[in-house]
């Protein structure tokens, strides 16, 4: 839950803006070039575009969102964008069915919901990974955190990486400029229970900018989580210790953002 400040006697329109972006990533293991090929396929058919839009859909409902616009792409030969430009009031019902003005979508274009899905194989180890890049910017006082757990529950992700920025001020009726509207000291602070017993997470927090960073990376290694099209049983214990560890090394190194020597 959001954790409100003492109510605010704001000047005019809350100017804050809230930005919530996400780095997902699955990892895979699949042998033959055939299996990778219909690993793509896989992760193609299950976030399209279409899918990748009910889940978005879905956010603004959690955040208290309007939807004025979707836009979205599945793309050749893999991924998919969804685009959906949101409000926090009912703006068409303000203005008519009919007509939303230039200058409206103008004022809440910074507010928006998009997912951007790299799906990728490597030619000869055969590790698979996808990505997805998450993004939920809002201002006023709605709030991108609502749906943090909803989008990590979205996705089978074995590392998430999570950065929550709150930009600009908004001005009380004294003139005084108020930099934040709600209490955070960490993202870990609104993560539900199950999701924080299924990571081992740590910060890099900046609180003078409001800039707050939180990296999870799954704590059980179960190798048939990874294996695509196959099970551990039927493989040899040399082959599972090879695999076990090249699955491993793609985590750490995605974890890390760097190459392991």
């Amino acid at each position: 839950m959001v954790k409100p400040i003492p109510r605010l006697r704001l000047q005019g329109f809350n100017n804050l803006t809230k930005a919530l972006s996400f780095n997902i990533y699955d990892i895979c293991y699949a042998v033959s070039e055939d299996q990778r090929q219909r690993y793509i396929e896989y992760i193609d058919e299950a976030y399209n575009a279409e899918r990748l839009t009910t889940i978005l859909t879905d956010v603004a409902d959690i955040i208290g969102a309007n939807i004025l616009n979707v836009a979205r792409q599945d793309y050749d030969p893999q991924g998919a964008s969804v685009t959906i430009l949101i409000s926090e009031e009912p703006v068409v019902e303000k203005l008519g069915r009919d007509t939303i003005s230039g200058a409206v979508v103008a004022h809440l274009d910074k507010s928006h919901i998009t997912v951007h899905t790299y799906p990728e194989t490597h030619p000869h180890n055969g590790i698979a990974t996808f990505r997805a890049d998450i993004d939920v910017a809002t201002c006023g006082v709605i709030s991108p955190l609502k749906a943090l757990n909803f989008l990590i529950d979205s996705f089978e992700s074995d590392i998430v990486i999570a950065d929550y920025r709150v930009r600009g001020f908004t001005r009380d009726v004294k003139g005084r400029k108020h930099y934040m509207d709600h209490r955070i000291n960490s993202v870990q602070e609104y993560l539900a229970k199950h999701i924080r017993q299924k990571y081992d997470m740590f910060d890099v927090n900046v609180y003078q900018e409001n800039m707050f960073h939180t990296k999870m990376h799954i704590r059980d290694f179960n190798l048939d989580n990874y294996l695509f099209e196959a099970h551990s049983d039927d493989l040899s214990y040399k082959e599972r210790q090879r695999i076990g560890s090249l699955l491993r090394r793609e985590i750490e190194e995605l974890f890390h953002g760097r190459n392991l020597l």
